[in-house]
């Protein structure tokens, strides 16, 4: 029996029965031993979270168990390009009914496919997370009792996340409602601080959580630093021309989106521009030629390619930093997914991280969470979201975010009914406490931001500095980045800092923490508190600054 099993007796034969309907149903006729692990254990009822390379086969991983389990399964997907395209493979592979409900569908499919759950003809329904705000929606779950629930893209769950929407915070409400179904979530990138966030705001409980090696040493990892804007503009249609498509060129704003999409057009290449901008069918239009065309070049902002299952993508190159190493590392990761050799390159200037840094930083709307807090503790009771909304007229999101805050600050909670106030704060200490809150999530993020200053300017392997921001350690230099082309990548001896790696350690100021990465002189601690810090061993040892915890 394998190591990982989860104790029953019957792990081998559950293990023959989840290759067999892979075989049959599906058509695969191998699993890959972290698909296997991961099945068995969502099979067992267990809640479970995957973190696993885009390319892993992440979705296999509840497709085949949902057969074998009583009920239907529910999927939480945040984009409807990605319903769309997951629908129609389970149906391409001839697996039982699937269906989706969203806003771009008409009242009428969306009845049809509820119908479809009541009756037992849906074994899979696909839902983005703001559904799941409708409290009509939940009595329609709620009466078809689904055996699994799963959330794609979970890193979406946290406020740590990069791709971050209030609606995913709701979702451990949601679960809850529905009465804890095994839930099971996926993502392709969770640094340490956002596993933690997406099995508490979850409410997962014991959950097995497998994380399965963060390398992709197909990828080769560069960097350029430029001098002027100028210079990096005309370098990147260069480079980009130089190397073969598809791929994709990440930007900061709208407007380059269109600008660099036209220069490449203009050089004889197939470009599309992609951003939130544009309308649901112009989106469409971009996704669908990325996939069907393997010359396309897709010019986007942050927006594009969330759940994009194109193999074959041979470079993903930055025209600025992401606004973070998370954000970064799942970007790249949609080059090469078949294994082949591909090209991460990442065009960095120090101004550049003004962009990331100001998002990182803006301050919260108090006049808001007031207004938000006084409706709470008016109310006397549960008020939904959706009531809040019309009352203070203003969008669902920001609404939401200042409940969540409030939430954060034990000032209100969800319940099955809606938002109540606890009764713990006055409305000026929760609008305090709240705000207080976010000024510590701020002071996170920047050190997020400085983490991806020092992965563009190390001198080091880098892939040694990327795997060492996910707490994992690589022993070689990895032969296969810039700087270790350049030689000016340092082979490691043992290093023994007597702070290894994934170590909790106690800082004399900044509190508990977890060492991330060890170098000859340095280590980098991910700090409960104040996020990121690259500290010199120097100063550690003479002022005794830190100690095993």
């Amino acid at each position: 029996m394998a190591a990982w099993a989860v104790g029953e007796e019957n792990t081998v034969g559950e293990l023959e029965r989840l290759r067999e309907v892979a075989a049959k149903v599906y058509g695969w006729t191998t699993l890959r031993p972290a698909q296997e692990e991961a099945m068995v254990h969502v099979a067992a009822g267990r809640d479970t979270l995957v973190v696993s390379p885009t390319g892993s086969g992440k979705s296999a991983i509840y497709q085949v168990p949902a057969l074998l389990v009583g009920g239907p399964t529910i999927v939480v997907s945040p984009l409807i390009a990605l319903q769309r395209d997951q629908v129609k493979n389970l149906i391409d592979r001839g697996a039982p009914d699937a269906h989706v409900v969203n806003s771009a569908r008409s009242a009428r499919a969306n009845s049809e496919a509820f119908e479809a759950l009541q009756t037992g003809d849906a074994e899979f329904l696909f839902l983005a997370p703001e559904q799941l705000a409708k409290d009509e929606v939940i009595a329609e779950l709620l009466e078809a009792k689904p055996s699994l629930f799963v959330v794609d893209e979970a890193h979406c769950v946290s406020s740590w996340g990069h791709d971050f929407r209030p609606d995913y915070l709701r979702l451990g409400e949601v679960i809850e409602r529905l009465g804890h179904p095994a839930v099971l979530a996926l993502t392709a990138t969770a640094s340490p601080p956002v596993r933690a966030d997406i099995v508490e705001r979850l409410r997962m409980r014991d959950a097995v959580q497998l994380v399965k090696g963060f390398d992709r040493p197909n990828i080769r990892l560069e960097v350029s630093r430029e001098v002027t804007e100028r210079e990096k503009r005309r370098e990147i249609i260069e480079r980009i021309i130089a190397l073969d498509p598809p791929g994709l060129l990440y930007v900061q704003t709208r407007g380059e989106t269109e600008e660099y999409a036209e220069a490449l057009r203009e050089a004889g290449e197939e470009a599309y521009a992609y951003h939130a901008g544009l309308s649901a069918s112009e989106r469409a239009q971009v996704h669908d030629a990325f996939l069907a065309s393997d010359k396309v070049i897709v010019v986007a902002t942050s927006a594009f390619g969330m759940g994009i299952d194109k193999p074959n993508v041979r470079f993903v190159v930055h025209a600025a930093p992401a606004e973070s190493l998370d954000s970064y590392y799942q970007q790249i990761g949609r080059a090469g997914r078949d294994g082949d050799q591909a090209t991460a390159v990442l065009y960095f200037r120090p101004e550049d991280l003004r962009l990331p840094r100001f998002f990182s930083s803006g301050t919260v709307d108090e006049d808001l969470l007031t207004r938000v807090a006084t409706g709470l503790d008016a109310a006397g009771g549960p008020v939904r979201i959706d009531d809040l909304v019309e009352e203070l007229d203003v969008t669902r999101a920001r609404v939401t975010r200042s409940v969540n805050l409030l939430q954060e600050a034990a000032a209100a909670l969800t319940t099955g009914e809606g938002v109540l106030w606890t009764g713990e704060h006055t409305v000026a200490e929760a609008v305090q406490a709240a705000a207080a809150e976010a000024a510590q999530m701020r002071t996170i993020e920047l050190t997020r931001v400085e983490m991806m200053r020092g992965y563009a300017e190390t001198d080091d392997c880098r892939r040694q500095f990327l795997l060492g921001y996910f707490g994992e350690d690589l022993a070689e230099t990895c032969g296969s980045c810039d700087t270790c082309a350049a030689g000016t990548a340092d082979a490691r001896s043992d290093v023994d800092t007597g702070f290894p790696v994934q170590s909790r350690v106690t800082h004399a100021q900044w509190g508990p923490g977890v060492v991330m990465r060890e170098e000859d002189d340095r280590i980098t601690v991910l700090f409960d508190e104040v996020g990121y810090r690259t500290l010199s061993l120097k100063a550690v040892r003479a002022r005794n600054l830190l100690t095993p915890a």
